[in-house]
C-alpha cells in the first residue's frame, strides 16, 4: 500500500471521528446559544412567560398585550424561524441537539400559525385570567423566592393588572357564549381572591397593608369588568365556536405532534371505543350478582349490555366520602399507590417528594375536577401541586351527590395516579432533570397527557387494586372518558354535531353523569386539540410498549423501560422510539 495512502485511512481513522465530534459540539453550542437568545427576547416581551418557567429576573412587570406588542410576538417567532436554519447547522448536529432542532422549528411554526389562525385576545375573555390572577398566585405559591422578594413582586406587577382589565375591555368583541359563561365564572373567582385569598396566602406579613392597598383598584376594576362581561358582551356573544374541518385538521396536526392525521386519530378513537365498551361488559358481568344478588343478569344484547354495565357502574358509584373531605380523601390514596410503585419496582420515585395535595383556588375552578401544576422547569426546587376541586357551594344537593358518585373512592384512585404518582407528577420532575434547555421549556402536551393515561391502567395491571373489579370498571370508564374525547373534540369542529348529540354520546356511550357530560361539552366548544391529546398520546405509549416488550422478550424490564420513556423530558412522542431504544441500551 502507498504510504500517502495508509496516512490518509489513519487519518481518518483517527482524526476523522475527532473532527465530527469537534463539529458536532460546536454545532450544538450554536443551537444552545441561539435558543438562549431568542428565549431571552421572549421573556422581555412576555414576563409572565418567565414566571410561569422559573426565571424571576421579571417577576415585577407584566406583559404589554396591546396589539401592537402581540404583532410584535408574531414578528419575532417569524424572524427567529427563519433565523434559524442559517444560524445552526442542522447535518452538523449530534442527535440529540438535532432532535431539539426539531422541536424548537416546529414550536415556532406552531406559534406562527395559532397566531395567524386563532384570536383568544379577541374571541375568548378567558384569556386574560392567566395575566389577572395566575401572574400573581403563581409568585406566592411556586416560586422559591424569599416570601418578602415574593411579595414586592406581586405588588409591583398588581399595580400593573387594571392595565390588562383596561386592554381586555378594549379588545374583546364577540365572544363566543360558552367562553365567555366560563370567563364570567372565573373573573367572579378572581374577585374573590384579591378579596380573600390573597391575604391569606400571604399570612402574617409587615408587606399585609401594602397588598391591602394594591388589591383594591384590582377589585374595583374587576367588578367592572363583571359587569362589561354580563352586561355588554353578553348580549353580542356569538354561537358560532366551531373551528372547521380544515383548521381543525392542521391545529391537531401541529398540537399532537404524533405523525398522525385528525382522520387517523378518529379512526382509532372509534374503534378503541367499541374495544374498551366490551371490556367494561365483562367486568360489570362478574360484578353484577355482587350488586345485584337477587336479579337476573340482563339479556345479552346490545341494550342488555349496556344496561348490565350502567347499573353496576352506579351501583359501586355509591362507595364515596363527603364533599368536604374531597381533598382529604385524595390524599390518603397517595401513600398506598406510593407505596405500590416502590414496592413492584414501576419506576424511581422522585426523592425528595415534593408534591402537595391541596384544594382549587376558586378562581381555577371551572374546566376539571383537578390538575398537576408542577415546579417550574428554571426553578425545579419549588413545590408542585395537585389540585382538587370539592364542587361549589353553591350548587343543588342532586348535584353535588352526582359530582360524589361521580368521583367516588375508586375513581379518586384513578385520578390520582393520572395526576400525581406515577403520572403528571412524577414525569415532570423527571423531565425537570433534563439537561437540554429547549425540551425543558417547549414540552409536549401529548407526551404529558398521554403518559399520564397510560399508567392508569398499567398499575392496574401489575396488580395494583389487588384484582378489585370495581377499580377496574372505574378505570375502564375514566379511560374511555379519554377516547370519547377525541371523538367529540372531532365531531363538535368538524361537523353539525348538537349538544343533544354530544350529550347521548357521553352519557349513554361513555357512561358520564349528566353534570360532568355538561362540563365537558362546554370545555370541547371552548377549545380544539387539546381534548385529543390524552388517548393520542396514550396509544403512542401503549404502541411504544408493545413493541419494545416483544422486542426484549425475557429481558424486558418494567421500571427500567418506564424510566427510559420518561429520561428526556416531554418530547414529541414521535421521536420516542429512538431516544427509548438508544436509552435501554445503556445501564439503568
Amino acid at each position: 500500500m502507498h504510504l500517502t495512502t495508509t496516512i490518509l485511512i489513519i487519518f481518518f481513522t483517527v482524526v476523522g471521528p475527532v473532527i465530527a465530534q469537534n463539529n458536532n459540539t460546536t454545532a450544538d453550542a450554536k443551537l444552545e446559544s441561539f435558543f438562549k437568545s431568542y428565549l431571552e427576547e421572549t421573556f422581555q416581551l412576555r414576563p409572565i412567560d418567565a414566571t410561569m418557567l422559573g426565571d424571576h429576573r421579571f417577576d415585577h412587570l407584566l406583559d404589554d398585550i396591546s396589539p401592537k406588542a402581540r404583532a410584535g410576538w408574531l414578528a419575532q417567532a417569524k424572524r427567529t424561524l427563519e433565523a434559524l436554519p442559517k444560524a445552526v447547522p442542522y447535518d452538523q448536529l449530534s442527535r440529540d441537539s438535532q432532535i431539539d432542532f426539531e422541536i424548537l422549528r416546529d414550536d415556532l411554526t406552531r406559534s406562527i400559525w395559532l397566531s395567524e389562525n386563532t384570536h383568544p385576545f379577541e374571541e375568548d375573555p378567558r384569556t386574560y385570567g392567566g395575566y389577572i390572577s395566575d401572574s400573581v398566585y403563581t409568585l406566592l405559591v411556586q416560586s422559591t423566592l424569599p416570601k418578602e422578594t415574593n411579595l414586592k413582586n406581586a405588588i409591583a406587577r398588581m399595580a400593573l393588572i387594571p392595565g390588562i382589565i383596561k386592554v381586555a375591555r378594549e379588545t374583546l368583541q364577540h365572544p363566543s357564549k360558552p367562553m365567555l359563561e366560563t370567563a364570567i365564572l372565573q373573573n367572579r373567582g378572581a374577585i374573590s381572591f384579591y378579596e380573600e385569598e390573597l391575604f391569606t396566602l400571604a399570612g402574617n406579613t409587615p408587606q399585609l397593608p401594602s397588598l391591602k392597598k394594591a388589591a383594591k383598584p384590582i377589585v374595583a376594576a374587576l367588578k367592572q369588568y363583571q359587569d362589561h362581561l354580563e352586561k355588554e358582551l353578553r348580549p353580542k356573544a356569538s354561537d358560532d365556536w366551531r373551528m372547521g374541518k380544515a383548521k381543525f385538521a392542521r391545529k391537531l396536526e401541529l398540537e399532537l405532534d404524533t405523525g398522525r392525521t385528525a382522520d387517523e386519530v378518529l379512526a382509532d378513537a372509534e374503534a378503541e371505543f367499541a374495544r374498551v365498551q366490551r371490556d367494561m361488559y365483562v367486568i360489570a358481568r362478574q360484578l353484577w350478582a355482587r350488586c345485584f344478588p337477587t336479579s337476573p343478569l340482563p339479556p345479552d344484547d346490545a341494550q342488555g349490555r349496556h344496561d348490565t354495565i350502567a347499573k353496576v357502574i352506579r351501583e359501586v358509584s355509591h362507595d364515596h366520602g363527603k364533599p368536604e373531605d374531597l381533598v382529604t380523601d385524595a390524599r390518603a390514596t397517595v401513600d398506598r399507590i406510593k407505596s405500590f410503585i416502590k414496592e413492584h419496582d414501576i419506576l424511581r420515585l422522585p426523592d425528595p417528594d415534593r408534591c402537595q395535595i391541596l384544594e382549587m383556588p376558586e378562581f381555577r375552578r371551572g374546566n376539571s375536577v383537578a390538575y398537576l401544576e408542577s415546579a417550574l422547569p428554571l426553578d425545579p426546587s419549588g413545590p408542585s401541586t395537585y389540585a382538587v376541586s370539592p364542587p361549589p357551594s353553591d350548587w343543588k344537593p342532586e348535584r353535588v351527590q352526582t359530582f360524589l358518585e361521580e368521583y367516588n373512592q375508586h375513581m379518586l384512585q384513578v385520578l390520582t395516579i393520572h395526576e400525581a404518582y406515577p403520572g403528571h407528577y412524577v414525569q415532570l420532575e423527571y423531565s425537570n432533570r433534563s439537561p437540554s434547555l429547549i425540551r425543558l421549556i417547549l414540552g409536549s402536551g401529548t407526551f404529558k397527557e398521554g403518559w399520564a393515561v397510560y399508567t392508569e391502567q398499567m398499575m392496574i395491571d401489575q396488580g395494583y387494586g389487588a384484582g378489585d373489579l370495581a377499580l377496574r370498571l372505574n378505570q375502564l370508564k375514566f379511560y374511555l372518558r379519554a377516547v370519547t374525547n377525541s371523538i367529540l373534540d372531532h365531531k363538535m369542529h368538524c361537523t353539525a354535531m348538537t349538544d343533544d348529540d354530544a350529550l347521548n354520546l357521553l352519557t349513554q356511550g361513555a357512561f358520564q353523569s349528566e353534570g360532568e357530560a355538561k362540563l365537558k361539552i362546554i370545555r370541547s366548544k371552548q377549545s380544539t386539540a387539546q381534548l385529543s391529546t390524552y388517548f393520542a398520546g396514550r396509544m403512542a405509549f401503549y404502541r411504544l410498549r408493545q413493541q419494545i416488550q416483544r422486542e426484549m422478550g425475557g429481558k424486558f424490564d418494567l421500571g427500567r423501560y418506564h424510566e427510559a420513556v420518561i429520561d428526556h423530558a416531554s418530547v414529541p412522542v414521535k421521536f420516542l422510539p429512538e431516544l427509548v431504544r438508544t436509552r435501554l441500551s445503556k445501564p439503568r
